[in-house]
């Protein structure tokens, strides 16, 4: 069943659209994933299904109710949560604390969920008491996504989730986002670590120039020789 769908995405920065006609979609069991040049709208699409980017044109639905443009506040209470790439920790706050922030929503006891947080991220554990702002990259990008998991969301969007990390971190963030997906949670990630990325992909969506360039199983994409060559740096997997 498609948890999400976005269709006909156009919108941009100040009068000038980056999406011109983008569409996305993603069941609740998959991972999507969106690649493509610098550019191409990736992040500005991840911005406009989560209500910080009006749109001109275009709908996004969830669970087939339009949430065009509803404010993030309301989606997250719809059970979606999303991780921008930058300033996505409280850095003068405790890991447990930003883990608390990310509970605003619930009335409950959250004791649970925090322990769940750190059996996904082990390493944060030690450091609960200790400023987020104080973490390696690696760490601080374990706890945004760790607080997007405390409202326990039906679809997770992460944008550039492994930016900037070492190659050992990279992998660990791609283990944890299956695990993440194992446990029953949609996810949307956009990524410059295409090949890795696309790997772990149920669906996989290139764009260019703001559109749609070529949708496929993530697998197929990686054997594509013209994604191979013009996205993906190489040779086809």
């Amino acid at each position: 069943m498609t948890l999400l769908r976005a269709e006909g995405l156009v919108g941009g920065y100040g009068g000038n659209d980056i999406l011109n006609g983008v569409d996305l979609s993603v069941a609740g069991h998959e991972i999507a994933v969106i690649v493509g040049p610098n550019g191409a709208g990736k992040s500005t699409a991840m911005k406009a299904i989560f209500g910080l980017l009006k749109l001109r044109l275009g709908r996004v639905r969830l669970d087939d109710d339009d949430i065009t443009d509803e404010p993030p506040d309301r989606l997250v209470r719809r059970g979606m949560a999303y991780v921008p790439q930058e300033r996505n920790v409280f850095p003068n706050l405790t890991v447990n604390e930003n883990l608390e922030m990310g509970a605003f929503a619930r009335r409950d006891d959250i004791r649970t969920a925090i322990d769940e947080v750190y059996t996904l991220f082990p390493a944060l554990r030690e450091k609960r008491r200790q400023p987020a702002g104080e973490l390696s990259g690696g760490q601080r990008q374990m706890v945004a996504i760790g607080r997007a998991l405390m409202i326990e969301p039906r679809l997770l969007l992460l944008d550039e989730p492994t930016a900037g990390l070492s190659p050992r971190i990279i992998d660990e963030i791609f283990e944890r986002v299956v695990a993440i997906n194992k446990a029953g949670v949609g996810i949307m990630m956009v990524e410059q670590n295409a090949r890795q990325a696309l790997a772990i992909a149920h669906t996989g969506y290139v764009l260019a120039t703001g559109r749609n360039r070529f949708t496929d199983t993530g697998k197929a994409l990686l054997a594509n020789r013209e994604v191979a060559e013009s996205f993906l740096g190489g040779t086809p997997a």
